[in-house]
């Protein structure tokens, strides 16, 4: 194989990867935890996005192939056109913990949080949450249900962590 097939397969599989990072984040209860990782999915798709298209367009030989390679980067450059590219850059901080509210005593991973994610001039956004840890990178969210304190499970925790480093009185 050529050079240029080899960059087209490693182009193409970085983009896909991003993509499906970025919707899976974007649309479902899994979200990015690692700060780089969530930074390098958005911005990389805004940046990669157009340079796939032509990529793809360029390099490929057959039209059948430009086309076929060329569908699901059309669909993400609309995708970040319907958006917009500055709210997909806005929205690059991750979620920090603040607090540790209730642990689990089954399931060490699965625990209540109190979580904050910087907004940069516009402050901060505040939120509690059920989160189970899938990794250090990755951990699926849902809401917080309104019982928790009177469940037997939920062990009482109330451990500052401070993710994000802002100091409390």
């Amino acid at each position: 194989m050529k050079a240029k097939n080899y960059i087209s397969i490693l182009l193409n599989g970085i983009f896909i990867l991003i993509f499906v990072l970025f919707v899976f984040d974007g649309l479902t209860s899994f979200e990015i935890k690692n700060q780089a990782i969530k930074s390098f999915t958005n911005f990389g798709l805004i940046i990669l996005t157009p340079i796939i298209i032509v990529w793809n367009l360029w390099s490929l030989k057959t039209r059948k192939w430009k086309i076929i390679s060329s569908i699901l980067p059309a669909i993400a450059l609309i995708g970040v056109m319907i958006i917009g590219p500055m709210k997909i850059m806005f929205s690059s901080s991750s979620w920090k913990t603040q607090t540790v509210l209730y642990q689990n005593g089954h399931l060490t991973f699965k625990k209540i949080e109190f979580q904050m994610q910087d907004v940069g001039a516009l402050g901060y956004n505040k939120r509690t949450v059920e989160v189970i840890y899938l990794t250090d990178l990755f951990m699926i969210v849902s809401p917080l249900e309104k019982d928790i304190g009177d469940r037997v499970e939920w062990i009482k925790v109330d451990k500052k962590v401070n993710e994000l480093g802002l100091k409390f009185p």
